[in-house]
């Protein structure tokens, strides 16, 4: 189980620096595995050691596997953080892929708080336009036709939660 030495290693490196600072600091405790069952496990034990946020990577995992630990969140008070590993072997692959237009809204669906949408500048650039589309989809509740945005039809979320857009990579918020 190094699983749980990482997370109890990292929720102390965390109090530490938070003490010796006076900042705030955090991590995403991953917890992706292979069955659901492991994965409510480390959620719960993240939530035992006091991490408000964990992390899982919903297209490793699966989208059935998303749904219920957004749900163990959603009912015990942590926020999840969707990570998208393998995105570019799936999304970037013009003649089979599945565009990541599609994979926002599945996310969306299937449930989250954030995830990594990609940015105009750094290791997860993808066109201004476009990715600007991407984070209408996750966020608002209705979205206007806009090609220029890949956004090819009108579409309308009603009450559905969105999906807070984060940029990572070591972007910082200010090269945006």
């Amino acid at each position: 189980m190094r699983w749980r030495d990482r997370f109890l290693f990292i929720a102390e490196a965390t109090h530490k620096s938070q003490a010796e600072t006076g900042e705030i600091k955090g991590h995403y405790l991953n917890a992706t595995a292979g069955h659901c069952d492991e994965m409510l496990k480390r959620a719960a034990f993240a939530r035992e050691i006091g991490a408000p946020i964990i992390m899982h990577d919903y297209l490793t995992g699966g989208f059935t596997a998303n749904t219920t630990l957004a749900m163990y969140s959603r009912d015990n008070g942590l926020l999840l953080h969707i990570h998208r590993a393998m995105h570019a072997v799936i999304d970037r692959q013009r003649n089979h892929g599945i565009h990541f237009r599609v994979l926002a809204k599945a996310l969306r669906m299937s449930g989250g708080d954030h995830l990594h949408s990609g940015t105009v500048v750094g290791k997860l650039e993808g066109e201004r336009e476009v990715t600007l589309g991407f984070v209408d989809l996750m966020r608002d509740n209705f979205i206007e036709k806009d090609r220029s945005r890949g956004i090819y039809f009108t579409q309308d979320w009603v009450s559905m939660g969105g999906t807070i857009p984060v940029a990572s990579g070591g972007i910082h918020v200010w090269h945006m």
